[in-house]
């Protein structure tokens, strides 16, 4: 069974870290290009960073460009998103999503591209 379970959100104040972290069972995370996306009460999902499958190729949102980081650790089937200088309006649950690849090059920021979600985890940034 494909699966991916997010972990590391929690309630920071303005300014902390959080790093969340993305791990796949069921199949090899190296295959999948992966995507982190948030989606705060009330608000469209919107995309956050992605990763391609090799780490080669990450985008971000310009909404937190400088400030967050994707990595991933293939060989611990995992993704990280770490979050540095959080602000109140990054409160969201927090979303990492993957989808196969053949181009180890390649990944999108369109939620609807990818074929695996995990179940979320909520960050809370007060002010």
């Amino acid at each position: 069974q494909l699966q991916l379970v997010e972990s590391g959100g929690g309630l920071v104040q303005r300014g902390g870290s959080l790093r969340l972290s993305c791990a796949a069972s069921g199949f090899i995370l190296g295959n999948y290009y992966i995507g982190w996306f948030r989606q705060a009460p009330g608000k469209e999902r919107e995309p956050v960073s992605c990763s391609s499958s090799s780490g080669y190729s990450t985008n971000y949102a310009e909404s937190v460009k400088g400030r967050f980081t994707i990595s991933r650790d293939n060989a611990k089937n995992t993704v990280y998103l770490q979050m540095n200088s959080l602000k109140p309006e990054d409160t969201a649950a927090y979303y990492c999503a993957a989808r196969w690849s053949f181009d180890q090059r390649l990944c999108v920021m369109t939620s609807g591209d990818y074929d695996y979600w995990g179940q979320g985890t909520q960050v809370t940034v007060s002010s």
